[in-house]
């Protein structure tokens, strides 16, 4: 690993992990900025993407592509369809799909478009150290299934549709376009996800609460990833 990308959806997510860093080289491209800095002598660059698919394959290709990363992970929120997942459990993907991707009409499965796959495989080398260092900082992971979409899900009849079609643990809207540019351009990836609302939150949850704890929590995690990547 020469060059390491860390990538949110939201700036929220990534303000966290920029909090590690007192150097910090800004460069404004594709209207969008990127943040190069170095972790213990490890060139990283970090950037959130905005909100859905494209946003996010713009940002995932420009940091690999512009900026040389050559390893890539993500952090943020989802939404659980899995009912043992709650409120702050994050996830880690083993594999992602696309749950709006629907050319059923011509016989293809949901998720499917010829030339590509219905699920894409996260780096298991990548998710091996991570659950270490989960292990090593007391941390519960659940390996397991993240369904994409440009939509933001609410509805009961939506999620039993992906559970029952992609058998998925967590929704979300960028993962899996990030998933196919990591793929198609053979870069390692990871992508880490802390619930933010499951099928028995509590009324008087406070989302933009948790979104900066789980923040928080969520960069510790990722810098602690990156370490021992570097370290490998």
């Amino acid at each position: 690993m020469n060059k390491l990308a860390i990538m949110g959806a939201m700036e929220e997510e990534i303000q966290p992990l920029l909090e590690y860093f007192d150097d910090v080289k800004v460069t404004e491209f594709a209207n969008n900025k990127y943040y190069e800095v170095n972790l213990d002598g490890l060139d990283v660059v970090i950037a959130y993407s905005k909100i859905g698919k494209v946003f996010a394959s713009l940002t995932a290709t420009t940091m690999i592509e512009k900026f040389g990363c050559d390893t890539l992970l993500f952090s943020g929120v989802a939404g659980a369809v899995n009912s043992e997942l709650k409120i702050g459990d994050l996830v880690i993907a083993d594999k992602l799909c696309q749950h709006d991707l629907d050319i059923t009409v011509f016989g293809h499965a949901n998720g499917y478009v010829p030339g590509g796959d219905v699920f894409v495989k996260t780096s298991k080398d990548i998710r091996d150290i991570a659950k270490q260092v989960a292990k090593e900082n007391n941390l519960k992971v659940l390996e397991g299934t993240i369904a994409t979409g440009d939509q933001f899900v609410n509805s009961n009849e939506r999620k039993d549709f992906i559970i029952n079609t992609f058998n998925a643990d967590a929704l979300e809207m960028e993962g899996a376009s990030v998933a196919v540019i990591c793929d198609a351009l053979d870069v390692p990836f990871f992508i880490l996800r802390a619930i933010s609302d499951s099928a028995d939150m509590d009324a008087n949850f406070d989302f933009d609460d948790f979104l900066h704890s789980s923040a928080k929590i969520s960069a510790d995690y990722v810098i602690k990833i990156a370490k021992a990547l570097k370290n490998k």
